[in-house]
């Protein structure tokens, strides 16, 4: 029988109190989104949320972590990343310097050296052993997991279904404290269906204009209204155009503080131009945009 993980206390009271909460972080949600983290706080289940780079996934995580008081623990997924770099290793260097310790003083036999270099303080603990084992508040944020390669679904599967690890030479370790889990994906390729049935599911879109003027007010105060929308309206148009990287959240907020910096109290087609590397990061996507929006 599966040993049952502790529940931890809530997070959020409520969808109304996720909002709240949330948002006192700086971080803006909509119902959707607030319905989706309190779910997975109350359910205990991880949240997988999907979308374009640039949408708030990641910052999401950190919301959370922010709101709980948790310390969060982040796996970066990339290709090739592996068991070692994820789960844990052992201290190589260290244990050869214990063996050969042992044998300068007498010698030991092989079972009482393996006995003595496999043990805890020879143990490198990685983002997902770290997670399982932390008694504090914890949120653990699996980055990008369509990064990885599909062995690292299957190690995330046996670790997020019953939130435990095994070691051979130490057992089977348990955690004490269930972590608030958000794994991201960019959906560059499709995660498998096992990996999904585990989780809630949330996608993340660009937000609308109303909740990114909100975005744009709350991080750029400064910025006056009409250039917040007239910067707004921009950007949802230049997200209408075929271009190689749509223009995330981020560098929406990234160019009013541009504006603030140059002194711009206007958004003029020279201002435009002229700041337009701020948004658009490929000079091909320049090229179109300075076109359809007869920038001269």
């Amino acid at each position: 029988m599966d040993k049952v993980v502790p529940q931890s206390r809530p997070i959020f009271a409520s969808v109304e109190d996720a909002v709240a909460k949330l948002g006192a972080t700086g971080y803006l949600v909509n119902t959707a989104t607030a319905t989706a983290v309190f779910l997975a706080d109350r359910l205990g289940k991880p949240l997988l949320i999907e979308g374009p780079a640039g949408v708030g996934k990641t910052e999401l995580a950190k919301a959370v972590a922010e709101v709980a008081k948790a310390e969060l623990v982040r796996l970066q997924c990339y290709e090739g990343v592996d068991e070692s770099r994820a789960l844990y290793e052992w201290n190589h260097a260290k244990q050869i310097l214990r063996i050969q310790t042992a044998a300068a003083s007498g010698g030991t036999s092989w079972d009482e050296a393996k006995s003595n270099v496999f043990a805890e303080e020879f143990l490198l603990s990685r983002p997902l052993l770290t997670a399982i084992r932390r008694e504090d508040p914890t949120v653990l944020l699996i980055d990008e997991v369509d990064k990885a390669d599909v062995e690292i679904e299957g190690l995330l599967l046996e670790v997020l279904s019953d939130f435990s690890v095994t070691v051979p030479e130490l057992g089977t370790m348990h955690a004490v404290r269930k972590p608030f889990v958000v794994l991201t994906s960019n959906a560059t390729r499709e995660l498998s269906e096992a990996l999904k049935r585990r989780c809630l599911f949330l996608h993340i879109d660009f937000p609308d204009p109303d909740l990114e003027l909100r975005i744009l007010n709350h991080k750029v105060p400064e910025l006056s209204e009409e250039v917040a929308e007239h910067l707004v309206r921009v950007i949802g148009v230049l997200r209408g155009m075929q271009l190689k990287k749509l223009p995330s959240v981020s560098e929406t907020i990234d160019w009013g503080r541009t504006l603030l910096a140059l002194g711009m109290n206007t958004l003029s087609d020279a201002a435009v131009k002229s700041t337009l590397g701020v948004v658009l990061k490929h000079r091909s996507d320049q090229d179109i945009a300075a076109r359809e929006l007869k920038l001269n």
